[in-house]
């Protein structure tokens, strides 16, 4: 997941109470967060920095995430917050630096780009932070919709963090190979120089962590582990409300056990 998302989200001791408290009082820094994605969307959109592909990558997820929702994964839950996953102290800083490395030094480097007027480095990062303008602007608004599962809500920053990668790829090959720095090159034009170059690696290597290290082998299985454990307490609620004749309590554990083996 995404930094921002993941960092207003409780510990695993909280209690829903606690939870819902803490939601309410970061409510408007969302907001303020959600504008301010919103005018980053926008200014990118307009500005011709980011590939055709990349403009209409963000188009293509939402419509699959829609489809998935409606189809594959329909929610269960109507009404009720899902969260998913519950880091540790030392998660919620992994976060964080997660979005100090992948939003705040990005922005900060496309800024410095047009004041320095370096347009390379401007058209090198922009991609990048298009995509994860729109990430982290996808999961604060879907995480707040109960009509997502689980998984389809998992799916949003594997999928962003994916295609970004290839963007952090190319990012990297600007900087390294189409950047020269010049003869006699002051301090600040040296020290600008490896800021590009260490920040596109930093980004590459973070998130390639992230996916490889905790989407794949652990945000994604407890996703899909919640959304069949939701699907058996419904179906089993639903035998014991109906009368013996529509829906035997026998079929119930049968059901469970096939979806418990799914969850394994």
């Amino acid at each position: 997941m995404s930094g921002v998302s993941l960092a207003v989200t409780g510990g695993g001791n909280e209690t829903d109470k606690r939870q819902e408290h803490g939601s309410m009082t970061m409510m408007g820094s969302l907001r303020v967060i959600e504008l301010q994605l919103v005018a980053f969307v926008l200014v990118f959109s307009a500005s011709g920095l980011v590939p055709l592909l990349d403009l209409l990558f963000p188009a293509f997820v939402s419509i699959y995430l829609l489809a998935l929702s409606r189809f594959a994964f329909p929610s269960y839950r109507r009404g009720v917050s899902q969260s998913i996953f519950h880091g540790s102290k030392l998660f919620q800083a992994y976060v964080i630096v997660g979005t100090i490395v992948g939003l705040f030094l990005p922005l900060a480097y496309v800024l410095g780009g047009f004041g320095r007027g370096d347009k390379l480095a401007v058209k090198s990062a922009s991609p990048h932070l298009f995509l994860i303008s729109f990430q982290i602007l996808t999961e604060n608004i879907i995480s707040g919709l109960s009509v997502f599962s689980p998984p389809v809500r998992a799916l949003v920053p594997l999928i962003y963090t994916v295609r970004r990668i290839f963007v952090d790829i190319n990012w990297i090959h600007d900087v390294w190979l189409n950047v020269t720095l010049p003869a006699n090159p002051h301090f600040k034009d040296k020290a600008w120089f490896w800021f590009g170059r260490v920040l596109s690696m930093a980004n590459l290597v973070y998130f390639s962590i992230n996916l490889f290290g905790f989407l794949i082998p652990r945000f994604l299985p407890r996703a899909f582990k919640r959304y069949f454990q939701e699907r058996v307490e419904i179906y089993a609620k639903a035998a014991e409300d109906k009368p013996h004749g529509i829906i035997h309590k026998s079929h119930v554990p049968v059901l469970m056990k096939k979806t418990t083996n799914l969850c394994l």
